[in-house]
């Protein structure tokens, strides 16, 4: 890993925002691409997901779902699971922050893939008694969109496309429905 990688790396933890924001950033556009150091943060990260600053489980959640592409070992098929109870995370933000980047986890394989989508219907279901069901469904909706755009698995369409149709309230399933129809 080359020294700025690893400045950036540690600035993720930083009690400064704006160093923290620029770090993340730049993190975020090293792991577009695979990367042969996820292992030597994989469980700095892992513990980020439980730090007291919902900042940092943000943070943490999102580069690791960047590093999906980076495993080899498939070890995100044992840590898929830390990653949807950020999902429930006591901050909304933080939450919607780890739904929103966990598409990037099931276009790695099909393993992660089957996984990602098991997860992803458990939470739709179990959601349905938290505060922001409506968002969290319409986030999961998108994220298996994303990921059916990038692999054209047409099961994860079949699984989303019945998640869609198993919502009762007539609005919202029109809503999710529009997700797929749009794009």
């Amino acid at each position: 890993m080359d020294k700025s990688t690893r400045v950036n790396l540690d600035n993720l933890w930083s009690q400064d925002r704006a160093l923290q924001n620029k770090a993340f950033l730049q993190i975020l556009k090293s792991t577009d691409k695979p990367v042969d150091w996820a292992y030597d943060v994989w469980d700095r990260l892992l513990d980020g997901l439980h730090d007291k600053d919902n900042h940092v489980r943000a943070i943490a959640a999102q580069v690791l779902c960047n590093l999906a592409k980076s495993d080899p070992k498939q070890r995100m098929l044992k840590d898929l699971p830390k990653l949807l109870a950020v999902t429930k995370d006591e901050r909304f933000v933080t939450a919607r922050h780890c739904m929103q980047a966990l598409w990037k986890v099931g276009v790695t394989g099909p393993k992660q893939r089957h996984a990602l989508v098991r997860g992803l219907e458990h939470r739709f279901k179990e959601c349905i008694s938290e505060k922001n069901c409506s968002l969290n469904r319409h986030d999961i909706v998108v994220s298996l969109w994303n990921v059916y755009g990038a692999v054209k698995d047409a099961a994860v369409k079949e699984k989303a496309l019945e998640l869609i149709e198993s919502e009762s309230d007539l609005k919202y399933r029109k809503k999710y429905a529009s997700v797929w129809r749009r794009k």
